[in-house]
């Protein structure tokens, strides 16, 4: 879901548009003389959601001040690597190329803790496609499919609207790097002969077609990854490869919290509370669900995360803390 920063000049406009702040939320109160705990927002929503959670947790157990810089991939990781951005909540490393063991390696950022690491990412088709709903009136279209090498077979099935002739697949985002990841398997499957490749503007935009298709009983083929509320929300099946290949590397994979070299040094309390951080994919998909259900806010699903689990969360702060964010709460 990120994507590598390519050459010295966008490396500067990153650091630019890092430095101008882009848009940066703040929340809470911080006591004198502490720096905000600064949290990157990379642009997707269960990231969000942690940066939450941590944030009500540092505002009212630590009595920091807290807020988010939004930007894309490349202006997100120079502000990590500059110490303008603190903390990075959902690190999808593998999907990061050079970036991560490069920056690991010199000390630019490091590894607090595991998040979750019970993920997957890459092609999915509603399960209906394989299996048919009859409760819904479906029947399979496509039972046999099961690899992505088998996807030639099925282009009919999955007509791209705007060229019958050809299949559709639903890639990532632009300027993600798994986007350029699937569309590398894309080619090394030769599926760009039965099938167009197409790029969404936004997550939104994914899962919106991806819905469309769902309530209408419709094949679907196109990427997406859990944790994410549409996942919770509907049955679906990943489409895997036969044998080891362009996908594998991304396909499931630990999903750290990194933060950038200064901060165990600043704020050690800070680090040790983010060392022990550690939710599941579960968790988030019932956060992300609550939040495209209800109407509600990343914060709002913070809040009922918190107010719901004190069995997990209160392991990863002092007492005193605990009392502070219970009584807040």
């Amino acid at each position: 879901m990120l994507f590598l920063y390519k050459n010295k000049l966008n490396y500067a406009i990153a650091v630019l548009i890092v430095t101008m702040g882009l848009l940066t939320a703040c929340n809470g109160q911080s006591s004198e003389g502490q720096e905000p705990i600064v949290f990157a927002d990379a642009g997707w929503d269960s990231l969000i959601f942690h940066n939450e959670v941590a944030s009500v947790i540092l505002e009212a157990g630590y009595d920091y001040e807290t807020s988010q810089i939004t930007g894309s991939s490349t202006a997100v990781w120079a502000g990590i690597s500059d110490g303008d951005i603190d903390v990075h909540m959902e690190v999808w490393k593998d999907n990061l190329e050079d970036i991560y063991s490069e920056g690991i390696e010199n000390g630019d950022f490091q590894k607090v803790s595991l998040n979750f690491d019970d993920n997957y990412q890459g092609f999915y088709v509603p399960t209906y496609v394989i299996e048919g709903d009859e409760e819904r009136g479906i029947d399979p279209v496509a039972p046999d499919l099961k690899y992505v090498e088998d996807l030639p077979e099925y282009k009919e099935v999955f007509q791209d609207p705007e060229e019958h002739s050809k299949g559709r697949i639903v890639g990532a985002i632009s300027g993600w790097t798994v986007d350029e990841i699937l569309h590398d398997a894309y080619l090394h499957y030769g599926l760009d002969d039965t099938f167009n490749y197409s790029r969404p503007g936004s997550e939104m935009a994914i899962n919106s077609d991806l819905t469309n298709a769902y309530e209408n009983g419709e094949p679907w083929i196109g990427y997406n990854y859990e944790p994410n509320w549409i996942m919770g929300q509907y049955d679906m099946t990943p489409i895997v490869e036969k044998e080891e290949g362009p996908l594998e590397s991304i396909a499931t994979q630990d999903i750290e919290i990194v933060v950038t070299s200064s901060l165990p040094d600043r704020a050690p309390e800070v680090t040790e509370f983010l060392s022990n951080y550690q939710t599941s994919s579960d968790i988030t998909n019932e956060a992300l669900s609550y939040i495209q259900n209800n109407d509600a806010t990343p914060r709002d699903a913070a809040i009922k995360f918190l107010q719901e689990n004190e069995e997990l969360w209160t392991n990863w702060v002092p007492e005193d803390v605990v009392e502070k964010v219970q009584s807040e709460l």
